[in-house]
Order: C-alpha cells, then structure tokens, then sequence
C-alpha cells in the first residue's frame, strides 16, 4: 500500500529508444547495462524492456544483480562485468551467468569449479588499457593464453575493454586504449581465439568512433543522459542522436503542508536560511533518505535546488531533512495542499534534469540517479 505520494516514474518506452539510439550511432547491437539497480531505474522491469528492444545481453556488476534477474526468470545471457569474488563461482555456473575474468588465477578457479560441475564454462577477459582499475595487461596476456590451454573446461567467449577518458576529452589516450585492444585482439586470433570484442562504454560509443568490436556497451545513454558535457565535440551523427535521448526517470511528490512565514523565520536544521521577506513555505515528504541529496540543501555553502509546481521553479530553502523538504513557493501562485511538484523532469515548459541536480551537489548524474533508494516507489509506463 502506497501513502505517501512520492514516487518515480519510469518511462520503458523511452529506454527502449535509447537503447535503439545506441545501436544507430554505434552501429552495432550492444551489452545493455542494468548494473546498479539499472541506474535506479529498477533491473528487472528494465531487463525486460532491453529484452523486448532488442538487446543480446545485459551487463551487471556483480553477481548478486545477475541472480536477481534470473530469479525474475530473465533469461538473456548476463555478463558479470566485476566478475565473482570468493567462491561464487558454483552460482555463476548454476545461473548460466558469463563473468568477465581479469587472471589466470580467476580462470583456473572457473575450471576448477567447471569440471567439479562437469560443464563448460564461458567468460569473457578484460584487458586493462588504461583504466588502472581491474583487467590484465597487455604483458599478461600470453599467462593468460596458457590459464586457457590448462584449463579446457574454459571457453573463452568475449574480450573487452574500459575507456578511461572518452568523457573527459583524452582523445590521445582513447585512442591508444584502441590500439592495445585491437593489438590484444590480433594476438588471441594468433592462438586461434576469436572472442566476441567490446570496448565502448556511452561516452565512447559517442565520441570514439571506429573501435574494432562486435558489441557496445551502453550504460548511461540508455536512462536518457550523456556522460559528458556541451563543451567536449562529439561527431555530427553522435550529436545528432545525444539530441534525441529522452530521459525516462520522473521523480515527483506533492506538497503536504503550506505555512505563512514573517520576514525573519529561519527554516530547518540550523536556521541556515532565513525569509528575507513575508514567504509561503510548502513542505514536501522527500528527504535524503530517498536520495534527495543534503547537497541539495537551500543554505550557504549548498546548491540550493529547485523543484517544479505549477510548471514553475521554486526553490529549496534551508536544509534537506531526511524525510521533508522545504521550498519557498512565495513567487508560485495559487500553490495548495496536495499539489504536484517535480524534483527530477518535466512538468509544464520546464525540466530538472539529473544533469542539472548533479551540478548543484556537485557531482555526477550516475549518482543522483543511482541514489533514489528504494524507498520510493517506482511506478512504470507502459504497462
């Protein structure tokens, strides 16, 4: 049973778009990422929408997110991009899970638990181009080649790579992660491996085009956002799709309580606001335990978001409590109990997007949308 009337609601339809945007500018289909809760846009609903797009595969980070999938009876194959840890490796195999190993250690332990289960097993290998967070060197390479040969059990079904600068404009060092990975690709096809490639994620579908690959890897293009901002170029036919990106996430509450405040009133923990003029306070049932940020907060220091009622702006004032929130509705006319009011997208002429809340707190679009808990509802369309 809902009451509270804070929720998000998730546009399938235009997920469903992005993903075939993707697939346009990329020119290729691609593994359809859904780690994260699908960016906080809910995994399984979203999987199954990919699913009906089109998409071969769906990408999770870790092994947890690939079994709640297949308890949902999802059955693309799913490829666990931070591979196992410990001994997952029986569920990775019970699951039909595929992870992506980054050791001849990781794959001698796949065999081991391959031939106890007396199956073959399929990964995919990453090689460390440049990110410095996981995958083999390039000098690793030949290691891993004999891990392969001693262990036969393993099949080796994908080789991939992660872009470490395509939203940030190091097209010097994109271009070098390229080369190595097409370099590593030649040297697996010399022992008479073929591994299915894929190497770029939203940002380098965009902005890098021409990487040898079989498979993208889309993440964030497919929530609606881009990674990167106006001032790094893109190729015409990748801003011509960015243009085309819907988002697909609304997040909206509703005003519960409205108060006339005296010039002076300070609002909220530390009375760091104070109403320079007589003001109309609405409060809103929302707060940083679902992900509304502190960040977000109306005080000095902050970023003093906006919110959307009756399709204008309105701004929060004084600190972001972890169930309520307060806005300054003084300049919004006619504002009522019960009114709809938009934290994230589109109401009227005006939107707030994930874009615009992150530069606020001062982060990342990834963040604010991964960060809506579970607390709010997520309420889909279409059905």
């Amino acid at each position: 049973m809902r009451v509270r009337p804070t929720e998000a609601e998730v546009d399938l339809a235009a997920i469903a778009g992005n993903y075939r945007l993707a697939v346009e500018v990329g020119g290729r289909h691609g593994v359809a990422v859904v780690k994260a809760d699908a960016y906080g846009h809910g995994a399984v609903p979203v999987a199954r929408a990919l699913a009906a797009a089109g998409a071969p595969w769906l990408g999770v980070a870790l092994v947890e997110e690939g079994l709640e999938l297949r308890a949902a009876n999802v059955q693309l194959p799913i490829l666990v991009l931070a591979g196992a840890f410990g001994d997952a490796w029986d569920e990775v195999l019970r699951q039909r899970l595929t992870p992506v190993l980054t050791s001849a250690g990781q794959i001698a332990a796949l065999g081991a638990a391959a031939r106890a289960w007396r199956v073959r097993a399929e990964a995919h290998l990453e090689l460390d181009t440049g990110m410095g967070r996981l995958g083999a060197s390039p000098a690793e390479l030949p290691g891993l080649v004999a891990a392969l040969r001693a262990n036969p059990e393993v099949s080796l079904t994908g080789l991939c790579t992660h872009f470490a600068g395509a939203d940030t404009g190091d097209d010097e060092g994109s271009a070098r992660q390229a080369v190595l990975f097409r370099e590593a690709a030649e040297a697996l096809a010399a022992e008479g491996l073929s591994p299915l490639l894929h190497a770029t994620n939203s940002a380098a579908t965009l902005r890098v085009p021409g990487v040898r690959q079989e498979l993208s890897r889309p993440g964030i293009l497919l929530y609606g956002y881009l990674s990167y901002g106006p001032e790094l170029d893109a190729p015409a036919e990748a801003r011509s799709a960015a243009a085309r990106l819907q988002p697909a996430l609304t997040w909206r509450t509703a005003v519960v309580h409205l108060k006339e405040v005296p010039a002076g009133t300070r609002i909220s923990y530390g009375g760091h606001w104070t109403a320079a003029r007589p003001s109309r306070i609405a409060t809103l049932p929302v707060g940083y335990a679902d992900g509304y940020d502190r960040r977000l907060s109306g005080r000095p220091g902050y970023g003093r978001a906006e919110v959307l009622v009756r399709g204008r702006r309105a701004p929060v004032v004084g600190t972001v409590c972890m169930d309520l929130v307060m806005v300054d509705v003084t300049d919004v006319p006619g504002v009522a109990p019960g009114d709809e009011v938009v934290l994230l997208g589109a109401q009227g002429s005006e939107r707030i997007g994930a874009d615009e809340l992150a530069r606020r707190a001062g982060t990342i679009s990834y963040e604010i949308l991964c960060g809506i808990s579970r607390r709010v509802p997520r309420r889909y369309s279409p059905r």
